[in-house]
């Protein structure tokens, strides 16, 4: 029975919220996969390390990675609202981190899945212009926030992380940064937009080495997600947005 004062939507609970990041750590993996093993079945691209969006770009492929990557960047922009909902929780008691800089770190995130709409939407070879802004806002604000983000972490310790942990999101963090501004600078060199690329023709060594960057910066993000999934498991959320920790 609902105590006085208490509505029924409020009572109305999930064990744990442990499943969202799980769950855009898995869908996200298959999505570049999956297009990549398409992509590369249908021959639209070389096995060896093509861009991301170069898997994107031609049907069929194109439709799913259209598709899987727009519900990626859903799932993100949940994740990363959850995120802040905890640490603002957490925040409460600890008094670790200003708010605004918990929600500046959020709006940073969320800037991040718009882009990822972009570049799922305008594929390469249609709109190239606004396909590179967007994939430069997703990597850009993508790196930006797990850097603020492993910041965050190490201010809650160790009540609500372990150093071990904290490390672990740092590197990736640090890893991520390092690979983007090669990715940038390389790719910055091709003078050509096209994913039928061979060994040895013109700008290869560039799409070559920024491609390497790019998935070294993508699967960043994933590992960097998959640690939330702990953070998570210990809270429950409720449809009134409000938050507590599991006895």
């Amino acid at each position: 029975m609902p105590r006085a004062g208490q509505s029924p939507a409020m009572l109305c609970c999930m064990p744990g919220v442990a499943f969202v990041p799980a769950l855009l750590v898995t869908w996200s993996s298959a999505a570049f996969i999956i297009s990549y093993v398409i992509a590369v079945l249908a021959g639209h691209v070389e096995p060896l390390v093509p861009y991301i969006s170069d898997t994107g770009t031609k049907p069929p492929e194109s439709g799913v990675f259209g598709f899987m990557i727009n519900i990626s960047a859903l799932v993100a922009a949940i994740t990363m609202y959850i995120r802040y909902l905890l640490i603002e929780k957490q925040n409460e008691s600890s008094h670790f981190v200003r708010s605004s800089c918990n929600m500046f770190t959020l709006c940073i995130g969320l800037m991040g899945c718009i882009g990822m709409g972009i570049v799922a939407t305008f594929q390469e070879l249609a709109v190239p212009s606004v396909h590179d802004i967007g994939a430069l806002v997703a990597f850009g604000s993508g790196v930006v926030y797990i850097t603020l983000q492993s910041l965050i972490s190490y201010k809650s310790c160790p009540r609500w992380n372990t150093y071990f942990v904290c490390h672990i999101r740092m590197a990736i963090s640090v890893i991520s940064c390092i690979a983007f501004i090669p990715m940038i600078v390389f790719a910055s060199k091709v003078s050509m937009t096209k994913i039928d690329w061979t060994p040895g023709e013109k700008d290869y060594t560039y799409h070559f080495m920024s491609a390497i960057c790019e998935w070294m910066v993508a699967f960043g993000f994933i590992f960097f997600f998959l640690t939330f999934i702990r953070d998570f498991q210990r809270f429950s959320i409720r449809i009134s947005t409000e938050i507590h920790e599991d006895s």
